[in-house]
């Protein structure tokens, strides 16, 4: 086909030239528009459609370790990198029905494919290579990359970035902050000290005052402060209230509670720990709860007393050996210990015993042994020395012993006895003798 002259005309090497006349040529614009049409319906009956989001890869976490660097110090970052999409796909319909209705619908999981995953450290030093050819990700999936890093001399804060090239050339940049000494994101917030003031040790049976004072070294408020003293064992226990209402403590302010705790008479010596729990709320509201304690010294005192005062024997002459034993009783919360005890009586002997160790609710013996004392009343001390935990202690009471005087009435009997004997005899073989010249006995004689 070929035009002249405005007309179209057939051409053929081996014919002559066809002219077409306008009817012919608006015949041939007709049927050349409906061509056209149809071409463009047979395109649209096969529709290629991208599902919803594109998929992508993104970092979904990223840890830095340590969270603070020192400067010059190494550490580590650790990224997470994900597929944005849940299900990444392309589907192609085809046969269309209705406005949204089609006759068949293929649908074909598409991957992302990661080229390359590097760290630029923007003044960190990444010691990490990069990684090539990660590979594919599935829709959903995700893959952790950690990366060696070294802190630089100066503290501050950095963000190196992390790159991710993707296969179509797409890529993400995303920055992580390092911290190198640097003290930044500290929450400013009450921080409460409790201290504990008491005496440096407490005896077991006694009460014990206590007073606790509530700081607050924070810079905000707390609000609503409560104290509340628990009770763990039958040691030890508070006497009156156990639960104490503050109120708020701001910044720099302290608060004192005074309390009093009961301890049992039968508790070991040893530390003794009281459970406290402080709670409060932060200036945001938040309710906070804080454990601490009151720490106990428990110290057993022991207390000496005197049972008993024996003698053997049990009647006393003057000037006779005899045995003293005093009986000493424990009757403290405390173990007595290097228990010795001394006399001062006006008699020769041993005037010291050691006893040794007096357990709480027993007794012992001191046993002294005299040579024998004058008759009379002697009056003396009995000094008695131990130790416990509390220290050393001396304890004297004084006493008293009588010695009875010897009786001397046997004595004068037997002088009579004697005195009337040699009289006797005197009489018989002096006197008599020398006045009858024969010493016959008066009686004896016969006239």
């Amino acid at each position: 086909m070929m035009m002249k002259n405005g007309q179209y005309y057939l051409s053929d090497d081996n014919t002559n030239d066809l002219k077409f006349s306008p009817v012919s040529r608006a015949i041939v614009m007709k049927w050349t528009l409906s061509i056209l049409v149809i071409f463009a319906l047979l395109c649209a009956l096969v529709v290629p459609v991208l599902a919803d989001g594109e998929p992508t890869v993104t970092i979904t976490d990223y840890k830095v370790t340590p969270s603070v660097l020192m400067p010059g110090s190494l550490g580590t970052v650790t990224i997470t990198v994900k597929n944005t999409a849940s299900s990444a796909t392309v589907s192609e319909k085809s046969g269309q029905l209705s406005d949204a209705t089609y006759a068949t619908v293929k649908t074909t999981d598409i991957n992302v494919n990661i080229e390359s995953i590097s760290l630029e450290g923007n003044g960190i030093e990444v010691m990490s290579k990069a990684y090539d050819r990660v590979g594919e990700i599935g829709p959903g999936q995700s893959i952790p990359m950690s990366f060696s890093i070294r802190a630089p001399d100066k503290s501050g804060m950095y963000y190196p970035e992390v790159w991710i090239d993707t296969t179509g050339g797409k890529s993400t940049r995303f920055p992580i902050p390092v911290n190198v000494n640097t003290p930044v994101g500290i929450q400013r917030q009450a921080i409460l000290i409790m201290d504990t003031s008491l005496a440096s040790a407490a005896n077991p049976g006694e009460e014990i005052p206590v007073t606790l004072t509530l700081r607050n070294a924070g810079q905000t408020i707390a609000d609503d402060v409560t104290v509340m003293i628990e009770n763990v064992s039958a040691v030890v226990a508070p006497k009156n209230a156990d639960l104490y209402h503050l109120g708020a403590i701001n910044g720099g302010e302290q608060r004192t509670v005074q309390l009093v705790l009961l301890s049992d008479k039968k508790a070991n010596a040893g530390l003794v720990r009281i459970p406290v729990t402080i709670e409060y709320s932060a200036i945001d509201g938040v309710p906070q709860s804080q454990a601490t304690g009151i720490d106990l010294m428990m110290k057993g005192k022991a207390e000496l007393g005197f049972v008993s005062v024996d003698t053997n024997p049990p009647r006393l002459t003057e000037n006779t050996p005899f045995d003293l034993t005093v009986r000493i009783e424990n009757t403290g919360t405390g173990e007595a210990k290097q228990v010795s005890a001394t006399v001062d009586l006006p008699a020769e002997g041993t005037k010291e015993a050691f006893i040794g160790k007096i357990k709480p609710g027993n007794d012992a013996p001191a046993i002294f042994l005299l040579e024998g004392a004058k008759g009379g009343s002697h009056p003396y001390n009995l000094t008695i020395t131990y130790t416990d935990d509390m220290g050393v202690h001396t304890q004297t009471r004084p006493m008293n012993m009588r010695v009875p005087v010897a009786d001397g009435s046997g004595n004068i009997i037997l002088g009579l006895i004697l005195l009337a004997l040699l009289g006797f005899v005197a009489y018989r073989y002096w006197y008599l003798p020398r006045k009858n010249g024969d010493g016959t006995l008066p009686w004896v004689r016969k006239n």
